[in-house]
């Protein structure tokens, strides 16, 4: 546990020192060096053999002044690399890391691009939160990257901080399905091979990156309104409702599209609490083989046939998925000790969709995740967990309580109205607590005696759980 933010929000302004990379929780991972604000990746792969070649193209630019360029990435055999279309002096492999040595140094401002061919058997990288990164199915591909997992199958600047647009060009057997973040774009097939174009064109973290293979169909879950139907505020010309797909195998579908029968109601009630969804679609892609937990990307989520249920355990999951696009992927945390940003919001989601849906009142969720808290250990720092315990339970359930709390004190319509000035401020960008703790103190300035501070500190800041407001 660690105990060096005791007091982020009572610094001066309410703003800490901002934390440089390479961050603390994950050592060896991300540069401050560079910024890239483009990855194109060119990939072919064979699900039989798990064979795959790789080219990346990068476009990015430096920060400082550098003689060498870090990338990460594991387990797959870098052939060559180009800087600016010429060879570059050299580069290594140590580890999780691609190391690139230019001709000449780049001066601080310099523009440059990246050409990185690779090839191997990519699988996941172990660590503190199991494996991550890029796993074969029974019969497909799943990749799930947090926090660590993208150099499992591309080089990157693996940090949550470092968010860019992503294009795909994936090349692999034609009765597979391929499915990846933002909108598919063109596929065409060529003897026994298909090749599938995507494009990402909002900023993402690496770690939302996702490749989903597999003997998917695709349905829509609703009907998009006509292209001449807008909703007078909804950003980037998006149609009203949202276009949202579910890929399944043949035999699950049914049974996917009964479990999502309400995420319609879910997505429409996210919009109204949190804003504008910020993705140009949603897809839901249900794997054939059982998995442990449902997993989300930036524009989709990924579940088993195992939560494929009506009970409120699976339907609460399906609510905290759909959550993380607004908190987690458009809003993404500039360092991982902020985590409770992602999993608070998505957890407290839950609540409100329950309250929303009929079933228990956020109150009534927000009471029995206390008593639940009550009878566990209390040595947990919410605002800063440590790596071993980022995705502990105690860190989704007290940091919805701190939620629940601020909206107690606010009310429900100054809190949401903040909810959605945070959503719309820091659109496709990075956040961090203190950040949080001043809209909400700029917007609920006008309640005597407000302040989201002293209301938020026992929560995220205290292992001591505070009583329940």
């Amino acid at each position: 546990m660690t105990a060096h933010r005791e007091h982020p929000l009572g610094t001066a302004g309410g703003r800490p020192a901002s934390r440089p990379l390479p961050d603390p929780y994950t050592p060896g991972h991300g540069s401050a060096d560079y910024q890239v604000s483009r990855y194109e990746l060119y990939l072919d792969y064979r699900v039989a053999t798990n064979r795959l070649s790789g080219h990346a193209a990068i476009t990015a630019r430096s920060s400082t002044s550098m003689d060498t360029i870090t990338l990460n990435l594991s387990g797959l055999r870098v052939l060559k690399v180009q800087l600016d279309g010429r060879r570059v002096r050299r580069f290594s492999q140590r580890g999780n890391q691609l190391i690139i040595v230019p001709a000449d140094p780049l001066p601080t401002g310099t523009d440059f691009s990246l050409d990185i061919r690779y090839d191997g058997t990519p699988g996941p990288i172990t660590g503190d939160w199991g494996e991550v990164g890029w796993e074969e199915l029974t019969d497909g591909v799943l990749v799930a990257g947090q926090p660590t997992g993208a150099p499992s199958w591309f080089p990157c600047n693996d940090h949550p901080s470092q968010k860019a647009s992503f294009g795909y060009t994936i090349t692999t057997e034609a009765n597979y399905r391929v499915i990846c973040n933002g909108v598919l774009v063109s596929r065409h097939a060529k003897a026994s091979r298909q090749t599938w174009v995507f494009e990402q064109a909002e900023p993402m973290a690496t770690y939302l990156a996702t490749v989903q293979i597999g003997r998917y169909d695709l349905r829509p879950l609703n009907t998009p309104l006509p292209a001449s139907t807008h909703r007078a505020g909804v950003p980037d010309g998006r149609h009203d409702p949202v276009p949202q797909y579910v890929a399944a195998p043949p035999a699950l579908m049914a049974s996917a599209t009964a479990a999502l029968a309400r995420q319609g109601q879910m997505m429409e009630t996210f919009e109204t609490c949190f804003g504008p969804y910020p993705f140009a679609n949603y897809t839901v892609v249900v794997a054939d083989d059982a998995l442990e937990i449902p997993l989300e990307a930036q524009s989709l989520s990924v579940f088993g046939p195992n939560h494929l249920r009506q009970e409120w355990n699976e339907q609460r999951l399906i609510a905290h998925e759909l959550a993380h696009q607004w908190f987690g992927n458009s809003l993404t945390a500039s360092t991982w000790a902020d985590i409770w940003l992602h999993e608070g919001f998505a957890c407290y989601a839950e609540w409100i969709w329950s309250e929303a849906s009929g079933n228990l009142s956020a109150q009534d969720r927000a009471r029995a995740a206390w008593q639940g808290l009550s009878d566990q250990a209390q040595d947990l720092v919410v605002g800063d967990p440590s790596p071993e315990l980022m995705f502990d339970d105690r860190v989704y359930k007290r940091g919805a309580l701190a939620l629940h709390a601020l909206r107690l004190a606010a009310g429900d319509v100054l809190f949401f109205e903040f909810l959605r000035k945070w959503t719309d401020s820091y659109r496709h960008g990075g956040v961090t607590t203190a950040k949080f703790v001043d809209l909400a103190d700029r917007s609920c300035g006008g309640i005597a005696g407000f302040s989201a501070s002293a209301i938020l500190m026992p929560w995220l800041y205290r292992t001591v759980l505070p009583p329940l407001p």
